[in-house]
């Protein structure tokens, strides 16, 4: 069916009289290209949802389907398995501009060896095929798979000739001369010998390095006793290459399985994700991919990674458990269609607890890692300053950037933070922590302008200034920012203020409804909202998240160790002088509460008793629970908001 040029009305309308049935939904435009294609449980609820009021899905293709949308075709399937598989098949074939198409797997380097030939080799390719050879990988650089080919051809002794070379040579080649190859090409090679060596190949790259070693170990020592010393020297060589590649893999399990890990974190449209490959429970792996303008939720991204994923790696390399970084509604489907395709079941979950979520954890920051990474490589951090500078008209680009906050209990233990980013990156060499000791009670102006008066009567006399101070608040905190500019003469560094995001409503629904985050500048009375999901929105509530971070990491340490200060005081027989000796003896107060009562004892002056009153003193206050400076309320909002600004 072809429908023109209708209004979101008139669609809505459309799409209430499709079945209720599972199927595929294909958009196209008014040049009939196909520009979507997506899959659905229910075609009418599905489809509907695009154009009621009010939809909560913010990818930015949602708002011009009225203008460029003109057919919408729907194909109904008998169960969501199928249109998971018919969706693929479109995708790959139509290549639709609003739908996730992932190409980096097809340029990442496999190594293959073909088992059934007569002289297994390992080669390097970069397209797999099913043909019933073994692959290995892909390999997150061009570099690893080499390396990893070169520490094979050295220490195990298999061709590395082509088909065409091993068929037609007359005499060995420099391979053999060196040691590195039998010259199965021209001289009669032991076909057992040469299958065991094959077979240590396979073990290697599979990671089953504890089996191989003991393996090489035995033939080592019996080469030995057989006073055979140049085959036990070589036996010795190939131990040194596997335990080398040993020693660069992480230890990530307690148990030996077979896991992959995925990542994700997104700015605005840009996503970046990252795989850990853990073998026989070791980080083998670690590669990171990012791709920009994705419009897509996080559902569909990692649902369309690991269906495509599984059109181009090897069924050998598929492993029995894939961690994910949320739920997926999809998930049984995704395990059918890779239990079809591959021949293995692979379980689909979201680790919450114990080693798959350090496992979990670890996949997250290097998608974070890899996603600033790239986009300094890419230039899009740039961009982003650039557009800093424009939309806040500032005098220069900003491209070290300084944020300033204040943590505190009520009157005591005021300290400020202050966090550097440099070209969008932390620069964490140049964080600084202020107690502040001159301002009475509670007073954030006055501890503001006591952080800054401090901070940048220094800086002037150093002659080095950020190019943007960023204040964590609002109006008021910038005004005493501008106080402290006035009084110490400092020009020529642009000054802001940004107000954090709050929950201000409830919807009908009963979903918090949050403010803006809003930024002030000098000399405008109204503050500037920018788009909530820009990436210089993003940018700014990072660095200041990260400065509340930072502040609140140092009060909780000083309250620490006050607390155990007035623990020491508040223990019977534990005066000025014995406080002074342990301190002495221990050399800080929190080595002073991880000592045992035995190294207590080992203290000048300490008796046994002595030391269990401390012991026990110290632990009980170890326990005892810790007030925040913030409440509750405050910091589970402040949670709240950093996960929704992730997810932006």
């Amino acid at each position: 069916m072809t429908v023109t040029k209708r209004t979101r009305p008139q669609w809505l309308v459309f799409s209430r009289k499709l079945p209720a049935s599972p199927g595929v939904y294909v958009m196209k435009d008014q040049q009939d290209s196909v520009i979507y294609v997506g899959k659905a449980k229910s075609l009418r609820a599905r489809v509907s949802q695009y154009f009621q009021e009010g939809t909560s899905d913010y990818r930015a293709f949602i708002g011009l389907l009225s203008r460029i949308l003109s057919d919408i075709e729907t194909i109904v399937t008998r169960s969501e398995k199928e249109a998971l598989l018919l969706e693929r098949e479109m995708i790959r074939r139509h290549e639709p501009r609003f739908n996730i198409i992932w190409r980096d797997d097809k340029q990442y380097l496999c190594l293959r060896i073909d088992t059934q030939h007569q002289w297994p080799r390992v080669e390097v390719i970069r397209r797999i095929k099913k043909d019933g050879a073994r692959y290995f990988g892909p390999y997150h650089s061009a570099s690893a798979a080499r390396q990893m080919l070169r520490v094979v051809n050295r220490h195990f002794q298999l061709r590395t000739c082509r088909d065409s070379v091993l068929y037609n040579r007359s005499r060995p080649c420099l391979e053999y001369q060196i040691g590195r190859c039998p010259a199965p090409c021209v001289l009669e090679v032991d076909q057992a010998a040469y299958k065991e060596n094959v077979d240590d190949v396979l073990m290697f790259l599979e990671g089953k390095t504890e089996p191989l070693v003991q393996r090489l170990e035995n033939r080592m020592w019996s080469a030995a006793k057989d006073e055979a010393y140049e085959r036990a020297g070589h036996y010795r060589d190939q131990l040194s290459a596997v335990r080398k590649t040993m020693e660069r893999q992480t230890v990530a399990l307690t148990q030996l399985r077979d896991i992959e890990v995925i990542g994700l974190y997104r700015e605005a449209r840009d996503v970046a994700l990252s795989v850990v490959e853990v073998r026989d429970g070791r980080v083998e792996n670690v590669r990171t991919v990012l791709f920009e303008t994705q419009a897509a939720e996080d559902q569909e991204i990692v649902s369309s990674f690991i269906l495509q994923r599984a059109m181009e790696v090897s069924p050998s390399a598929w492993v029995p458990e894939l961690f994910v970084p949320l739920e997926l509604d999809d998930a049984s489907v995704l395990s059918e269609i890779i239990l079809d395709e591959m021949g293995s079941q692979v379980s689909i979950r979201r680790p919450q607890r114990g080693d798959g979520k350090k496992l979990l954890d670890l996949a997250q920051q290097n998608a974070e890692h890899g996603f600033h990474e790239q986009r300094l490589k890419t230039g899009a951090l740039e961009r982003t300053l650039e557009g800093l500078q424009s939309r806040l008209s500032l005098s220069r680009l900003p491209l070290k950037i300084e944020c300033y906050d204040i943590s505190n209990l009520g009157s005591h233990l005021i300290v400020g933070a202050q966090v550097t980013f440099e070209r969008a990156a932390p620069a964490k060499k140049l964080y600084r922590k202020y107690r502040v000791r001159r301002t009475a009670g509670q007073d954030d102006f006055a501890s503001m302008y006591e952080v800054l008066s401090r901070r940048f009567a220094k800086e002037c006399s150093a002659g080095t200034m950020p190019d943007l101070v960023v204040i964590d608040g609002g109006k008021g905190q910038l005004e005493v920012a501008r106080a402290v500019f006035r009084d110490l003469k400092v020009e020529q560094v642009d000054l802001i203020s940004l107000a954090k995001s709050r929950v201000v409503a409830q919807d009908a629904e009963g979903s918090s409804v949050r403010s803006p985050e809003r930024v002030f500048v000098p000399g405008r009375k109204e503050p500037i909202i920018l788009p909530q999901s820009s990436p210089e929105v993003l940018l700014l509530a990072r660095i200041r998240d990260e400065a509340h971070r930072f502040g609140i990491t140092f009060h909780r340490e000083l309250r620490r160790q006050t607390r155990l200060r007035s623990s020491l005081e508040d223990i019977p027989g534990v005066g000025e002088k014995r406080k002074k000796v342990l301190l002495r003896h221990f050399g800080s107060l929190k080595k002073i509460q991880e000592a045992s009562v035995e190294e207590l004892e080992a203290v000048q002056g300490l008796g046994h008793s002595a030391a269990v009153r401390i012991y026990e003193a110290l632990q009980n206050s170890r326990t005892a629970p810790e007030s925040l400076s913030e409440s509750p309320e405050e910091a589970e909002d402040d949670e709240s908001r950093i996960r929704a600004t992730q997810k932006r």
